[in-house]
């Protein structure tokens, strides 16, 4: 599967013009291939606490706070700052399952943890619900279970953009449940559960058109060796490389642009 789908991601999309299936943007027609499989690259294991990266000292049945070591990262469109993730702009302390269901709220984006493993993203629901894209399908499952020893947090502010009212976020997120397979357009968890709140297609794999002129510029800001500065033509391919640096802490150098740092 693994070749087809990079065969398909490499598909050159400027005569299929697609419209948007959710509806909710109806201004124009976008190209790109409407649905698409999930290439699910973090899928929540049965890690036990150590195996995560969390210590004796930490464990995740504590519930205060605790600060991970993690890659950072800032990207922007056309000089605008569209996500950030900054210790020194944002409090990126992750909590105990336990703690963080205390803090959710419908709608909430959440994001959960683990060293050298992509983060897992979902939709709080309620009552320690999530609805999160797992395993190429759209699945409602108890926070608890699938957590498997990680912490987490909200991460409502991460993207800049302006989120939907909570109920229209919920209702994105539950209108996709059982959906599967090539009935789903989005290639991670964290991009279904960024549109679901967003509502931008941009989110969903070829739900945007290709030009010269846009492009997105994501900083990897590295502890001790700068920041590097890669350039992509699509939001969701700037997704899934920083979920592959999450993974595996490795930078693609032909990625980088002007030598890769600034």
């Amino acid at each position: 599967m693994g070749n087809q789908l990079d065969r398909i991601t490499h598909l050159n999309y400027s005569e299929l013009p697609t419209g948007d299936p959710s509806g909710l943007e109806k201004d124009e027609l976008r190209v790109g291939v409407a649905y698409f499989f999930s290439d699910e690259e973090e899928e929540v294991d049965d890690r036990s606490p150590s195996d995560c990266g969390f210590t004796k000292d930490h464990s995740p049945a504590e519930d205060g706070p605790l600060a991970v070591s993690e890659v950072e990262y800032s990207a922007f469109c056309s000089q605008e700052c569209i996500f950030s993730k900054l210790r020194e702009n944002e409090d990126l302390n992750v909590y105990s399952v336990k703690t963080l269901l205390t803090m959710c709220k419908p709608g909430d984006l959440l994001e959960l943890v683990a060293t050298a493993q992509a983060p897992h993203w979902a939709i709080y629901e309620h009552n320690d619900q999530v609805i999160h894209l797992h395993k190429g399908e759209i699945r409602k499952d108890s926070l608890p279970e699938i957590s498997n020893g990680r912490r987490g947090r909200i991460v409502n502010n991460r993207y800049r953009f302006r989120p939907l009212p909570a109920d229209l976020v919920m209702q994105n997120a539950a209108g996709h449940l059982g959906l599967s397979s090539g009935e789903i357009c989005w290639t991670n968890s964290e991009s279904f559960a960024a549109w679901c709140r967003f509502g931008k297609r941009e989110f969903k794999a070829g739900g945007e058109a290709h030009s010269a002129e846009q492009q997105y510029f994501l900083k990897v800001h590295l502890s001790g060796s700068g920041v590097h500065t890669l350039v992509f033509r699509s939001l969701e391919d700037m997704i899934r490389e920083r979920r592959r640096v999450d993974a595996s802490g490795i930078l693609k150098e032909l990625s980088l642009v002007n030598g890769g740092k600034e």
